[in-house]
């Protein structure tokens, strides 16, 4: 039988905040409750920040580095491949509900008054949109009025105002209502992309959910380190970055965030129960990740950015109806996002795109041993959008702007830093599990830079170098060749 797949996104979900994964204070019954009917991905990590680049590398199964999406608004490169066209290839009609963050290649535009060359918001090529729900999120604030609230038609206003309305007219009901009542429409095998905002800021969790914790009872961050990289010290400088500064704040931010888990996770509750309803739930597919972590007061940063884990290190549970045996297991090795393309490619019987970085989760969900996994998860932020705007350089000399990045490799007991300056770090992580030990040994961190070159060398662009025109075409070839289909 043909299984509908439901890929769901929690945008800006740390890792750390399941209760199945031993929060002391958040509860998540209903993300524990798929993780109990599936596999969860202890160690699994995005590939960049923030939303656009992150999604880029879910979307595509590409670390940043090859599709280069290095800020919101860059734009993605058509040439690319991308879950929801691998979705048609299958045979589904591909459905959106939210938002996918992906910035429309300007050479598909129609000219400057094109809309898609002012926002970063765009549909990833693809997908039917059920419900598009971007900035100012305008379909959910009519929904408001008609239903009798005085809401201004400002997102930012209307997400802080959350607090004084009922959760079932919050943005992740909204949404779940949508994808509720498509789902009553079906009558075949279906392929659904729900992407929450929630637990995204503002800070501000719906109704019940805005004193569902106490601030008194929330953990305190991970303060910064007096020894810090300049980088570090540049990020706490970045006004979007700076969280409150006074430990009342600090514990208001923290409780509202984990507020707005818990209504996300009371909206996934309603639909596991209407897929078990409607007799689809032994037939769905389910992938639940996020495109991002949030720093939370953690290194006196918020949101997401920079080379910190909280970043980076989000969900991931995996639901496969034909592995009922797998259960309520766990995968411990790194997993990262740009798996997940390829592993619906391999449930759902097509070829995994050349373009992939990422490989098929396929065996770890089955419970076998994979002898050359991945020994370390990597990821990357990109901050030149910070000064494209307020400086002119003179290309190709001026290469001011590719030197501010840097990539991560996360290892079981130490994590390395290269930044585009030169510089770098290496945290000792196994002695200081917060990041805030650094190592210097050269014994140590030698090996560690060797083994980040040799990841980039091994994931350069692959989509025709593994074909050779003779005898017709021979080796590898790429999707696409029209007389080959």
């Amino acid at each position: 039988m043909t299984p509908n797949v439901l890929l769901i996104t929690l945008d800006q979900f740390r890792a750390d905040c399941l209760s199945i994964a031993g929060h002391p204070l958040v509860r998540t019954p209903n993300l524990d409750r798929l993780a109990r009917h599936g596999v969860r991905l202890t160690r699994h990590y995005s590939q960049c920040a923030p939303c656009s680049p992150g999604r880029a590398s879910l979307y595509t199964g590409m670390y940043q580095m090859n599709h280069r999406v290095v800020a919101n608004g860059t734009p993605l490169d058509r040439r690319f491949d991308n879950v929801a066209l691998l979705a048609r290839r299958a045979g589904y009609t591909p459905t959106l509900f939210g938002y996918t963050d992906q910035s429309a290649d300007p050479r598909d535009t129609t000219g400057p008054d094109d809309w898609r060359l002012t926002s970063f918001e765009g549909i990833l090529p693809g997908f039917d949109c059920e419900l598009f729900i971007p900035e100012p999120h305008e379909l959910w604030i009519n929904h408001l009025r008609a239903n009798g609230f005085d809401v201004p038609m400002n997102a930012q206003q209307a997400l802080l105002s959350e607090p004084t309305r009922p959760a079932e007219f919050g943005i992740s009901a909204f949404l779940t209502d949508h994808f509720l009542s498509w789902l009553d429409r079906q009558d075949g095998p279906w392929f659904a992309h729900t992407s929450y905002l929630r637990p995204h800021p503002p800070y501000s969790a719906p109704g019940k959910w805005s004193t569902a914790y106490d601030p008194a009872d929330v953990e305190l961050p991970i303060t910064p380190t007096e020894n810090r990289h300049p980088f570090h010290d540049f990020a706490l400088q970045i006004p979007s970055a700076i969280p409150p500064q006074d430990e009342a704040g600090i514990r208001h931010m923290r409780a509202q965030y984990y507020g707005m888990i818990g209504d996300v996770d009371e909206q996934l509750g309603r639909i596991w129960d209407s897929l078990v309803e409607r007799g689809m739930w032994e037939n769905t597919i389910i992938i639940v990740t996020a495109d991002h972590g949030e720093q939370l007061g953690d290194h006196g940063l918020k949101e997401k950015l920079g080379f910190f884990e909280q970043s980076y290190h989000i969900l991931g549970i995996v639901r496969d109806p034909k592995l009922a045996s797998r259960n309520g297991t766990t995968v411990d090795q790194f997993t990262e996002n740009v798996d997940i393309l390829p592993t619906i490619a391999e449930a759902l019987g097509q070829p995994v795109p050349k373009q992939c970085d990422g490989l098929p989760l396929t065996p770890l969900l089955e419970g076998k041993s994979v002898e050359h996994w991945r020994p370390a998860a990597s990821y990357e932020y990109d901050w030149r959008h910070f000064f494209i705007r307020m400086q002119e350089r003179e290309w190709p000399w001026d290469r001011r702007l590719e030197m501010q990045n840097l990539a991560v490799r996360r290892y079981d007991d130490l994590a390395y830093v290269q930044f585009g300056d030169g510089t770098w770090l290496c945290f000792d992580t196994k002695s200081d599990p917060t990041w805030r030990t650094t190592i210097d040994d050269p014994s140590v961190v030698l090996p560690l830079a060797q083994d980040m070159l040799t990841w980039r060398s091994r994931h350069l662009n692959r989509e025709l170098t593994g074909m050779l025109n003779e005898k017709g075409g021979i080796g590898e070839w790429p999707v696409g060749v029209p007389w080959r289909t």
